[in-house]
């Protein structure tokens, strides 16, 4: 793996809630809830014009703010686990990196990548841990916006939905952990996400 790079594999269940959704006290057997950690995250997301990546569940794209910043891609393993690499952070006004771009040719055939989607999201995470301090999950509860280009003016963006959810994500814990997190949710009014991911929701594929 090149220098700068990272791969991690990622296991989250996402939820679907209200604005006035109350997020529960998760915290079970040997559990405790963090402090919230909020986050103000920025991305913008890259496809073909014909969204080939959509097409096979690829997500590839540039976010900043957050743990994490940088660029993005995720690769379907699961029905709930997707491997995720990450690369450095390079100037705004770059086109999108050569070296990422030969990480998805086998699914873009030589088409160029554009922005089809950006999304701003406020997220409150809140971490359950286990008694020795250990982070086992990340409860994320976003408040979302997410823009496209508009058709006649490709380089402006045109609002095309706003939206909450909560995602319960693994990071040291147990699937057991994430299915009892998951429970709670809801038995507090929560609904698994109609959407398998943010963009694929503003971009009307799922």
């Amino acid at each position: 793996m090149a220098s700068g790079e990272q791969e991690l594999i990622e296991t989250e269940q996402k939820f679907d809630v209200g604005s006035g959704f109350v997020l529960p006290d998760l915290a079970g057997s040997g559990t405790s809830m963090a402090p919230p950690d909020i986050q103000q995250l920025a991305a913008t997301y890259f496809d073909t014009g014909d969204l080939r990546l959509a097409a096979a569940r690829i997500t590839l794209r540039r976010r900043t703010g957050g743990t994490d910043a940088g660029w993005h891609i995720k690769l379907p393993v699961s029905a709930d686990t997707r491997r995720e690499v990450h690369f450095p952070l390079c100037p705004p006004d770059e086109a999108v990196p050569a070296r990422i771009v030969a990480e998805v040719a086998q699914w873009t055939k030589g088409e160029p990548l554009r922005p089809v989607a950006r999304l701003e999201t406020h997220r409150t995470v809140r971490r359950l841990v286990d008694q020795s301090g250990q982070v086992l999950a990340e409860v994320a509860d976003d408040r979302v916006t997410g823009s496209r280009p508009d058709p006649a003016e490709p380089d402006r963006w045109r609002q095309a939905d706003a939206w909450r959810e909560v995602e319960v994500e693994l990071v040291s814990g147990t699937r057991e952990l994430l299915e009892a997190t998951a429970g709670r949710l809801k038995a507090a009014g929560a609904t698994p996400s109609r959407s398998p991911s943010k963009l694929a929701r503003v971009l009307g594929t799922s």
